[in-house]
């Protein structure tokens, strides 16, 4: 198998395009999607299930829970059913982003929410058969949306679970910039925590709106074929999803970035 037949299309890069839609010109090109909760849910957990299954493709991933540095019972249930979400469309990586700082507490206090939130889900997702895929985000979006900021961080928190209860996203847009990332992946291979490995690239300058300014494969400064080596020195040979959030992107139609995705993912692992 060549990089090039790796290729999984993470539906967020089209994230207005049908998910039947999504999944059926994944179908035609023979290649995995990653899934995320919202359109699941709005087709429904067992008709999309169907799909996919019909369709016989393979979901390499559901996006996204996590959001648990305030531990309630509420975020908690929700996580539980994601595993759920996540057992019943076969997918077998549950991709988490922690939450940003609860209001009246440190960042301190938030990861040690994260922490507490693991013991809680750990378990249960062994029992559904689904890996809990902590990723790390940029510390750009640490306030709000993700205590965990870099690789060597994420595999801290999964240390004390086995490899099939949680793992890491190797996601390149978020973990670039790091000069410990070369041995963040390393150390993941070795500890066999790599569960999910995500294209994007950085673009300069950022798009006024930061969270939405994922470059397309070949725009940026990310060296993607350095990123692959290094995976694959680990023994991880599993797909790559390209997850692009970018406002320009989601006002095309669907099939027309689905096309151009995967032809710059070709082009990048050449």
């Amino acid at each position: 198998m060549t990089a090039a037949d790796r290729f999984s299309f993470n539906h967020a890069t089209a994230k207005f395009w049908d998910q039947r839609e999504a999944v059926e010109a994944c179908a035609r090109e023979g290649v995995g999607i990653g899934l995320w909760r919202e359109p699941l849910q709005e087709m429904g957990v067992e008709a999309t299930a169907k799909l996919v299954k019909d369709a016989g493709v393979e979901v390499t991933s559901l996006c996204r829970a996590g959001f648990f540095t305030n531990p309630t019972k509420e975020a908690i249930a929700d996580n539980r059913k994601a595993i759920e979400e996540a057992a019943a469309v076969g997918a077998p990586t549950l991709v988490l982003v922690s939450g940003g700082i609860p209001e009246g507490k440190t960042i301190d206090q938030a990861r040690e929410g994260v922490k507490e939130a693991l013991e809680e889900l750990a378990p249960y997702a062994v029992e559904q058969g689904i890996t809990l895929a902590i990723e790390p985000l940029h510390p750009m979006f640490a306030s709000d949306r993700c205590v965990v900021t870099t690789l060597g961080e994420a595999l801290d928190l999964a240390a004390p679970f086995s490899p099939e209860a949680v793992g890491v996203v190797v996601d390149t847009y978020h973990i670039w910039w790091d000069p410990e990332v070369w041995k963040g992946i390393a150390r993941a291979g070795r500890e066999n925590r790599i569960a999910s490995f995500q294209f994007a690239d950085w673009i300069t300058p950022l798009p006024a709106g930061v969270l939405t300014g994922r470059g397309q494969l070949g725009d940026g400064c990310i060296d993607f074929k350095r990123y692959l080596k290094e995976v694959d020195a680990t023994g991880f040979t599993g797909p790559i999803e390209v997850e692009l959030f970018n406002d320009a992107l989601w006002a095309r139609p669907g099939a027309e970035v689905f096309a151009e995705t995967k032809a710059a993912f070709e082009r990048v692992v050449a």
